[in-house]
């Protein structure tokens, strides 16, 4: 399957909210997100919008001592993830990983590559990078539900897609 892949710009923070909202809005159970960019580019921000749009009315902070951050919306459990402390991703097996993703949860993970060999495929992938004073969102669909998600966002918002 080719992934399917749509590219977005955030101008600013309240893009990056409104981004979020916008797939949080689409979303299915069952869906792995991977944030991916450096430190600042908003990974945590895009995540705020998207608790917010399945009901979330407090904070939402990086999990980044805790590793996950778990979340009761919309009749499922949504898992925030942020593994930029992750020292091996063995550590991931130690806390029970595989635990976290089944067919009733959503699982947003920032800095995924720090657990490579424990995390599952994304069904999204999502590339955060400096773009002026804005952030480029490049989508990218790895699955079939990720390709499903990847349009229904893009009807939505008119996100451009790419073959």
């Amino acid at each position: 399957m080719t992934p399917a892949s749509a590219v977005r710009v955030a101008a600013d923070e309240a893009a990056m909210v409104e981004f979020g909202a916008q797939l949080g809005a689409v979303c299915e159970p069952g869906l792995v997100i991977f944030l991916q960019g450096d430190l600042g580019m908003g990974k945590t921000t895009f995540s705020r919008g998207f608790m917010h749009s399945l009901g979330h009315q407090g904070a939402v902070k990086s999990p980044t001592y805790t590793l996950v951050e778990p979340y009761r919306l919309r009749d499922m459990d949504v898992y925030h993830f942020d593994l930029y402390r992750l020292g091996d991703p063995e550590e991931l097996e130690f806390m029970g990983i595989r635990d976290y993703f089944g067919d009733m949860s959503v699982c947003l993970v920032e800095w995924p590559e720090r657990g490579v060999g424990a995390l599952p495929l994304a069904d999204l992938r999502i590339n955060i990078a400096a773009e002026g004073r804005g952030r480029r969102l490049q989508y990218t669909a790895q699955t079939e539900q990720g390709r499903r998600v990847l349009a229904q966002m893009q009807a939505v918002s008119g996100a451009q897609t790419q073959a």
